[in-house]
């Protein structure tokens, strides 16, 4: 390796490296933090904090990796060019992209390793830290509650609070809870304006304490109508303290480690995507068949046949209704109203089922096609930032800092953008994946032939100049 490949690689790594190290750092805290609020103050274990940060940091070198890329090529050739070392470089004859080949080599050696990342340690992550934080949640299910909205995660009863509160988070606020347990409806209602929950770890049983509530609960089935409801048998009390306890057996139990959920799709490397991916397809194509063979039936479809040439009448007229008489006319368009209404309901109601089961199919198909796409995204902010730092001539974190920051921020805004339209169907889940690259691309030949050429990143006078003869040529000369 040459001298010069060798300063290069070194201007390179060495901003690369505490980059990329830095944005490790502020994403992995960010995730800590967004998790802070549900593993603190509940006796979570050190080992299990130790073992989220680990799996987190796996899941975060994947986006990591293409900042650091981008900061340190914007940084490493802001250097060269700010110290004069490009304009020396250029004197000896040696041209940019030889400069930066070795660079571009590391870039896309970078790429390979994200791929790798992307394929076999991304999906390994999120399987072991999904599957703790489940495991956690079922050696603690007061974790589980979530304050604001109906927790249906304890079996035979729907819970909703206002707060969670307290040194261990086990006072609730303005507690609802439907007891569900007869099947048979909201026909048990308790409301109290506090409550706590005890439990210990390994104990079969939640404790539920309520304060200051009310009780109501209806011994019969549920009546149509309102009048009947009024005179149905019911019972209803207050109280002051009330307690009982819920058997959580059946959601309790196993060890951290155990993988409960494998089949996710962020759990899946490509190859398991593509085998899962027809399967999913194959189902779907399933579904619309059924639904369409229902509508068929429906509209009787099947008894609607050709007379033989025959048979014709040249009397007919071509608006088939205006053949029958007036009556025939009202029975038939009743007929068919009623059918069209029948097809109409069927739609609608099977609509959410068949978009729920597309967006699933969604879901597998852009992570398969974006696992590729991010892979290279190493390589294409390489092409952007080198070119860019070539150009603005400026070393250090502050201009670098601010433009590596406004680039992944737009490319990253982009790639998830073109994810969520492709997971609505909106768009097809290769173009949904690939558009960030899509955009990105173009800018980045427009630098690297910008820098090439040894221009800035846009001649101003080319665009002053017609407009100031366009004002010279309108405006009268002094005299």
């Amino acid at each position: 390796m040459k001298i010069l490949d060798k300063y290069i690689l070194k201007s390179f790594l060495v901003p690369f490296v505490a980059t990329f190290l830095i944005v490790l750092f502020v994403l992995v805290m960010q995730a800590l933090w967004q998790a802070f609020e549900n593993i603190a103050g509940k006796g979570i274990s050190l080992a299990f904090i130790l073992k989220f940060l680990y799996y987190t940091t796996l899941m975060i070198i994947p986006q990591a990796l293409p900042i650091g890329v981008l900061l340190s090529s914007i940084m490493a050739l802001g250097n060269l060019g700010e110290n004069y070392e490009f304009a020396a470089a250029k004197s000896a004859g040696i041209s940019l992209q030889r400069l930066v080949r070795p660079i571009a080599i590391l870039a896309i050696a970078l790429s390979g390793i994200n791929f790798l990342f992307l394929n076999n340690v991304y999906p390994y992550a999120i399987l072991n830290q999904s599957n703790l934080y489940l495991n956690i949640k079922k050696k603690k299910p007061a974790m589980a509650l979530v304050p604001g909205s109906f927790n249906a995660d304890l079996p035979g009863y729907q819970i909703k609070f206002d707060e969670k509160y307290g040194e261990n988070e086990n006072l609730l606020k303005k507690v609802l809870i439907y007891d569900l347990k007869g099947k048979k409806g909201n026909q048990k209602v308790i409301t109290a304006d506090r409550g706590k929950i005890l439990t210990e770890e390994g104990s079969r049983y939640m404790t539920f304490i309520l304060y200051d509530g009310n009780y109501y609960e209806e011994h019969v089935k549920s009546a149509k109508t309102q009048d009947k409801r009024k005179k149905m048998a019911a019972s209803n009390a207050t109280f002051k303290e009330y307690e009982f306890n819920i058997d959580i057996s059946s959601i309790i139990g196993g060890d951290l480690d155990t993988n409960r959920v494998t089949n996710h799709f962020r759990m899946l490397t490509l190859k398991e995507l593509k085998d899962t991916i027809p399967k999913l397809k194959g189902r779907y194509d399933e579904i619309l068949g059924l639904r369409a063979k229902n509508i068929y039936i429906s509209t009787q479809a099947k008894e609607l046949y050709n007379y033989p040439d025959s048979l014709k009448n040249n009397n007919l007229d071509s608006i088939t209704i205006n053949n029958f008489e007036i009556k025939d006319k009202i029975s038939i368009l009743n007929s068919a109203t009623t059918k069209t209404n029948r097809v109409l309901s069927t739609l609608k109601n099977n609509t959410e089922t068949v978009k729920w089961n597309r967006k699933g199919l969604n879901f597998y198909d852009t992570e398969y096609y974006n696992r590729i796409a991010f892979s290279l995204s190493c390589v294409i902010l390489f092409f952007i930032g080198a070119p860019l730092g070539s150009i603005i001539r400026k070393g250090g974190f502050g201009m670098p800092m601010i433009l590596a920051i406004a680039i992944y921020v737009t490319y990253f805004f982009t790639n998830t953008f073109g994810r969520n339209l492709a997971e609505e169907s909106s768009v097809s889940a290769f173009l949904g994946s690939w558009i960030s690259a899509i955009i990105m691309i173009p800018v980045a030949i427009l630098l690297t032939k910008r820098a090439t050429k040894d221009k800035g990143i846009f001649n101003i006078d080319s665009f002053l100049q017609p407009i100031t003869k366009l004002f010279k040529k309108i405006l009268p000369k002094k005299r």
